[in-house]
């Protein structure tokens, strides 16, 4: 499943559908190289699910939470270098929670995290374009993504 965008503004409103379809225990994985736009995506991810705070890159503090809708909660694993880092933060009680995880670079973390899960991989283009490929796992993450493709190729 792939999406290609031309504009910042798509990219954040593709992510804001996607944080309106969220349920509990929705948990995004999202791949792609320094300035790709994974914050962007998570700003419109919180768009979706109603947080009214801005939200800024965690690279420096690891994890930042907000309310809204459902709780999300936003990781950036890219300044760890050990996976026990990750269980230290307490990785699998967000996940577990009944709220929104999105993670930037989380291959560090891949093996200790649940099967289900929606993972975006985010390649800049050029521009401001950018391509975003969905690899849903798991059969709620998979009608989530449909559902998602569904609204775009729709016109919602």
């Amino acid at each position: 499943m792939e999406f290609t965008t031309t504009c910042a503004a798509e990219t954040q409103n593709l992510a804001r559908r996607l944080g309106e379809l969220a349920s509990p225990r929705t948990l995004i994985l999202l791949y792609g190289d320094l300035g790709a736009g994974k914050t962007s995506f998570v700003q419109g991810l919180a768009q979706g699910l109603d947080v009214a705070a801005n939200v800024n890159s965690p690279t420096f503090t690891i994890i930042r939470e907000y309310r809204g809708r459902l709780p999300l909660s936003h990781f950036d694993l890219y300044r760890l270098d050990d996976p026990d880092e990750v269980w230290e933060l307490g990785l699998e009680e967000y996940v577990a929670a009944a709220g929104v995880v999105a993670i930037e670079w989380p291959q560090i973390a891949e093996e200790l995290l649940p099967p289900e899960r929606l993972g975006i991989h985010i390649q800049h283009l050029g521009e401001d374009r950018r391509r975003l490929r969905l690899e849903p796992r798991g059969d709620r993450h998979r009608k989530l993504a449909e559902e998602l493709m569904s609204d775009v190729n729709l016109g919602s």
